[in-house]
């Protein structure tokens, strides 16, 4: 058994120098652990948030649900429209982007007649949206025109066809061509618009402007057109179009009865002017 008590460590003296040193990467140390907590702090703070969605909202306040519970009629204009385009963009829900576009345009009316390319440049639309809507427009557009027709009352002097015209054209900003199908007693099938733009031979040709009327077994038709300038004359090009597809409607056996111009509060006839004569 050995008795001898253990040899004792030694002590460690430090002197003035190496002591500052030693406090010097001591400090260091700190200095970059602190760097390192408020770098990754300042990341934390760029972080965008997650943007607000429907489906943050309880399910009876979304628009589908709402609509599929309690109907169309209960749903305010911006969650139908929130309906149509289904869902937001980054950074933005679809309700704040229904709302954006409710503010751009003021009313209901105005969304409805802005062109597919305004609609696609509002941030969060697009062109998938944008056709989105317009199509779901014109749809409603088709609708309102087709019961505003009696289906029992015939076309037979040249103030209903001016008033049948109006109901399409009445408002427009832009040169519009459209056709109005009549039936074997010229009541009216529907209206069909052709163009939308400057009239021109090249864009509204016989083929586009009869296509409708044979897919609907259209008996004759009415063509008109607007002048959004206010002055109903014809122009040169009007009566060569017009006697263009008098031609063609010989040809194919669906008669064009009349060409109507609608300028503002103004109409014309250019059968009651002649130039339908045969």
């Amino acid at each position: 058994m050995n008795d001898n008590p253990p040899n004792p460590q030694p002590a460690v003296f430090l002197d003035a120098p190496n002591v500052a040193a030693l406090a010097l990467n001591l400090w260091k140390s700190e200095l970059r652990e602190k760097a390192l907590k408020s770098g990754k702090s300042a990341q934390a703070s760029r972080r965008p948030k997650a943007a607000f969605t429907v489906r943050d909202l309880p399910s009876s306040e979304r628009p589908r649900e709402r609509m599929h519970a309690l109907g169309p009629e209960a749903l305010s204009l911006q969650e139908l429209l929130a309906c149509l385009l289904g869902r937001g963009s980054a950074g933005e829900s679809v309700i704040a982007l229904s709302q954006k576009l409710l503010q751009k345009y003021g009313s209901l009316d105005k969304l409805a007649q802005a062109s597919v390319g305004e609609l696609a440049r509002v941030s969060g639309i697009g062109q998938a949206k944008a056709v989105q809507l317009k199509a779901a427009f014109e749809i409603g557009r088709r609708l309102e025109l087709a019961a505003s027709y009696p289906s029992s009352k015939a076309i037979e002097t040249v103030e209903t066809a001016i008033a049948a015209a109006r109901k399409v054209l009445s408002g427009k900003k832009k040169e519009q061509f459209v056709v109005i199908l009549l039936d074997s007693r010229h009541r009216v099938l529907r209206a069909s618009s052709v163009s939308i733009g400057t009239l021109d031979m090249s864009v509204v040709h016989p083929r586009e402007t009869f296509r409708e009327a044979i897919t609907e077994g259209a008996a004759a038709i009415i063509v008109a057109h607007n002048h959004p300038s206010g002055d109903p004359d014809p122009s040169s090009e009007d009566i060569a179009l017009t006697r263009r597809l008098m031609e063609a409607g010989q040809l194919i056996g669906i008669p064009v009865l009349d060409h109507l111009i609608i300028a503002g509060r103004q109409a014309l006839s250019l059968r009651a002017m002649g130039f339908l004569e045969e």
